[in-house]
């Protein structure tokens, strides 16, 4: 082997690259703090930190799968084909034009809101 040749630059790169990888993975097996590349530490997540970070984890969620039901809710709702708001304004207004014409219509007779069957 050639001391001076570009080989055995590459082994020596390669040999200490591998033994930083398996020293990391050994200390990481165990929990013990990580080395980055320049000799400092890397800590180990506190336990009662990543508890809570759990447990807020967990609210989070539980709070999306309210919000992603309200929102499937709504989009019923507007597009549902049944649902004719425009219909029903323009149904009260009629009443309401009905009402002020003629004194002799009563007040509390209810509207026919009734969602149309969808095809």
């Amino acid at each position: 082997m050639d001391w001076a040749g570009p080989d055995f630059i590459v082994a020596i790169i390669a040999v200490s690259t591998a033994g930083w990888l398996l020293n990391n993975w050994i200390r990481a097996k165990h929990g013990y703090s990580l080395e980055d590349e320049w000799g400092g530490k890397t800590d180990k997540a506190d336990s009662q930190e990543a508890a809570q970070l759990k447990q807020e984890n967990s609210e989070l969620r539980a709070l999306l799968g309210k919000v992603d039901k309200r929102m499937q809710v709504l989009e019923t709702i507007v597009t549902d084909r049944g649902y004719d708001v425009a219909t029903q304004i323009e149904a009260l207004r009629e009443r309401s034009d009905e009402r002020h014409s003629d004194p002799d219509i009563d007040s509390g007779v209810s509207l026919n809101l009734k969602s149309k069957e969808t095809i």
